[in-house]
């Protein structure tokens, strides 16, 4: 079975670094990318299965790269979950045009069921 590419957006490089031990430990392929203005490029030469989306990010918002995304037909199927403290998360994350989105701080059980139902078909 192929292991499946996780690709994790977060300008907070601890955060990068906890979610890419756990999910390793979990058999995913991690990849990490920290600059929201280099997203797009990294997800066209790594082709994930899934991205998991900081929303608060510097330079550019996860909502608009989401939307960003969602407008390039190369690239507008790959799963999104998005991620943040922010209290609006949801309504954010819907608009935008994510898969499904998780409050921080969240846990990893929860992380691992939301990639499970995300990508559903290809595990």
């Amino acid at each position: 079975m192929k292991k499946l590419k996780i690709l994790i957006c977060d300008d907070d490089q601890d955060n990068l670094d906890v979610l890419q031990i756990l999910l390793e430990m979990e058999g995913y392929i991690v990849v990490k990318e920290d600059q929201s203005s280099k997203l797009i490029s990294t997800i066209n030469s790594e082709q994930p299965d899934l991205l998991l989306l900081d929303i608060w990010m510097p330079e550019i918002c996860g909502d608009e790269i989401i939307k960003i995304i969602r407008s390039d037909s190369s690239i507008n199927g790959l799963p999104i979950i998005a991620f943040s403290a922010s209290l609006d998360i949801e309504k954010i994350s819907k608009k935008a045009g994510a898969n499904q989105y998780i409050s921080k701080p969240y846990d990893i059980n929860e992380i691992t069921r939301l990639i499970i139902n995300v990508l559903g078909n290809k595990l």
